[in-house]
């Protein structure tokens, strides 16, 4: 009888709860936030949470609303140095660290070259303006000065875009809002960056990388838990125009939309670095990629090359 009392007290407490979600454009790309929580309103508090903070970010560091300080950092720092919140500062600090790692590849000056695309219109620039700006774009021109906490362009003209950073931060910042609010089990995700709390039910979460020219099609799926993946692809913001495929992951080196591969998955503990790593890696190509990849610990890589063909890093090769 003892027994049977004990069974009765805990089993309310496993199946007390239920699944939650919701979905809302910020950041321009679509938020989705599912959770499990013993209280519905606790839960709805929980994902209202994490869109606030979402649209704090964007309000903080989008380079198209004339209020955040990156607009303000775009239009000033040429003339002088710019003193900014430590959020900020640090985030571009992280970014230029990550460019000295990747030689380059991950530059987010590419915004010199990258602004000057409109993917809805079907507007790219001509070969002479596209020149001419790429010359803008060198991370190294960037100044920062941890004392004054200042960012400063040593280049007239010069832009920056966190866009290949910043989506993957927020989510990050998500999953520990979450945690703090008691969600054992989440999945957030912000366009190409995910990132899973626990498990999903008593299953790993299971992920799927999109075909990038099936639109619908799984190429792929991994099962995640407690963990941040970022895909890079050529197949979401994008036009094609005599030919050739525009899109939004510029490789710092031409100017032009890089195009060895179609897409890019990085697996890791955090988003801001995944999300940051699958430009990279885009930009670099199977081989180069891999590479770096293979040399750094805790990040795995899922590569769909121009032919369509799947590469896999170490890690996931040995498993």
């Amino acid at each position: 009888m003892r027994n049977l009392l004990l069974i009765l007290l805990i089993f309310p407490i496993f199946c007390y709860g239920e699944w939650l979600s919701d979905e809302k454009a910020i950041m321009g790309t679509s938020v989705k936030i599912t959770l499990w929580h013993h209280d519905k309103s606790h839960g709805e508090a929980a994902i209202k949470a994490v869109f606030d903070e979402m649209e704090r970010i964007n309000q903080l560091m989008s380079p198209y609303i004339n209020s955040s300080e990156l607009y303000s950092v775009n239009k000033n720092a040429a003339i002088q140095p710019v003193k900014i919140s430590n959020e900020l500062y640090l985030l571009i600090k992280q970014a230029q660290l990550i460019s000295a790692q990747t030689k380059g590849a991950f530059d987010i000056t590419f915004a010199s070259v990258g602004f000057l695309y409109n993917y809805r219109e079907r507007i790219s620039p001509s070969n002479q303006v596209r020149d001419t700006n790429q010359a803008l774009i060198d991370y190294r021109q960037v100044e920062l000065n941890d004392k004054n906490q200042t960012v400063h362009f040593k280049q007239q003209g010069m832009k920056i875009d966190l866009g290949g950073i910043a989506k993957g931060y927020a989510v990050d910042n998500a999953i520990t809002i979450l945690k703090s609010q008691g969600v054992n089990s989440a999945l957030v995700s912000a366009g190409g960056d995910t990132k899973a709390l626990g498990k999903h039910g008593d299953r790993p979460w299971l992920l799927a990388i999109q075909d990038p020219r099936k639109k619908g099609k799984h190429a792929i799926q991994l099962p995640m838990e407690n963990e941040a993946i970022s895909t890079s692809g050529d197949y979401e913001r994008y036009f094609i125009q005599d030919g050739v495929r525009h899109h939004h992951i510029i490789d710092p080196k031409t100017g032009h939309s890089a195009a060895k591969v179609q897409s890019v998955s990085i697996i890791g503990q955090r988003g801001v670095m995944t999300d940051a790593l699958s430009t990279s890696v885009f930009v670099l190509g199977v081989k180069d990629g891999l590479a770096l990849i293979n040399s750094m610990p805790n990040f795995e890589a899922l590569i769909i090359d121009k032919d369509r063909k799947l590469h896999f890093s170490n890690g996931l090769l040995a498993h």
